[in-house]
């Protein structure tokens, strides 16, 4: 009995013991992460003073994602033989000059995908990576300080594809105005003097016009979190057919140095481009008959992509 009494105390003794030790190594802890805290809240006022000095900023940040498979004998699928594969990247690249009475900011966006089936049973079908999403803009925008938070400036801008159907058609807005920057990473551009050069080939519903442009812009990294808005509008005078507008977010989160998740997504609306494409899928020799498409009569359904991957940080 007296040795089970003592080996009863050894044993509280023991966890007392241990539950002191791990309290104590939690204090120490608690300590330590404040003075860490402390240590980062420094750190980031130093870096925000050193980001709001005048000069370049530069930032390149994306996301690559895709699959390959291969199937043989796969009887429950009508294509029982097959690879197949779907890769795609997005690039969204800055170079910002920021001095005390002007600014000059350049940015980049494109998304690209290209999408493959192979049928090893039909020795006729294209077993190449051909593009689906195709996504290019190029932008430059300068500007000339009034106040603080608002400039007159002028705005470049061009977008087109790249894989298929290069500058057929491509849009170049040129213009000027203002630009407003309410926070440090948002811009905010109001053109009311735009021209909408469309180019296209040969005989086609692409029209260029005078109208307003108006683009808004957020760009911004917080820790490991990178992020970019941009939403660009173009408000043709001459008819609402002609405008446009395309809204693009890409979103990347470093989980090991300059690797992590990313996600993309766009939405697009051209009525000028849904009337090209209907024109191209008209069968006049039908039957029923199908109407021409017209701008009257042109379904302008909302365009959309998306990809999610790997992402990468410069």
């Amino acid at each position: 009995m007296k040795k089970l009494l003592l080996l009863l105390a050894l044993s509280i003794g023991t966890f007392t013991i241990n539950a002191q030790t791990k309290e104590e190594l939690q204090a120490q802890k608690a300590e330590k992460q404040a003075e860490a805290d402390k240590f980062q809240a420094e750190a980031n006022a130093l870096q925000a003073q050193i980001d709001a000095l005048p000069g370049w900023r530069k930032g390149l940040f994306g996301t690559i994602g895709g699959t390959i498979s291969n199937f043989s004998n796969w009887y429950a699928q009508g294509t029982p033989d097959n690879s197949s594969g779907n890769i795609g990247v997005s690039i969204n690249g800055f170079a910002n000059l920021i001095e005390e009475k002007f600014f000059w900011r350049n940015a980049l966006t494109t998304n690209l995908n290209w999408v493959k089936l192979d049928d090893k049973n039909d020795p006729t079908d294209d077993d190449s990576f051909n593009p689906t999403t195709d996504v290019f803009n190029i932008s430059s925008l300068y500007g000339r300080n009034l106040t603080k938070n608002f400039a007159v400036s002028g705005l470049a801008e061009y977008r087109t594809t790249l894989l298929d159907n290069f500058n057929d058609p491509g849009y170049l807005d040129v213009g000027v105005g203002g630009t407003w920057t309410p926070l440090e990473n948002l811009i905010v551009v109001v053109h009311p003097l735009n021209y909408n050069f469309v180019f296209a080939d040969g005989d086609s519903v692409f029209e260029s016009s005078l109208g307003a442009k108006i683009v808004a812009d957020y760009t911004r990294q917080i820790g490991a979190v990178s992020f970019k808005s941009n939403l660009s509008t173009f408000q043709s005078y001459k008819s609402g057919d002609l405008s446009n507008i395309t809204w693009t977010n890409s979103f990347s989160y470093t989980l090991w140095k300059m690797i992590g998740v990313g996600f993309d997504f766009g939405l697009r609306s051209n009525k000028q481009e849904a009337l090209n494409y209907a024109l191209g899928q008209h069968d006049p020799l039908a039957t029923p008959l199908q109407a021409i498409p017209t701008f009257d009569n042109v379904d302008n359904k909302l365009q959309s992509y998306w990809l999610i991957g790997l992402s990468y940080n410069l």
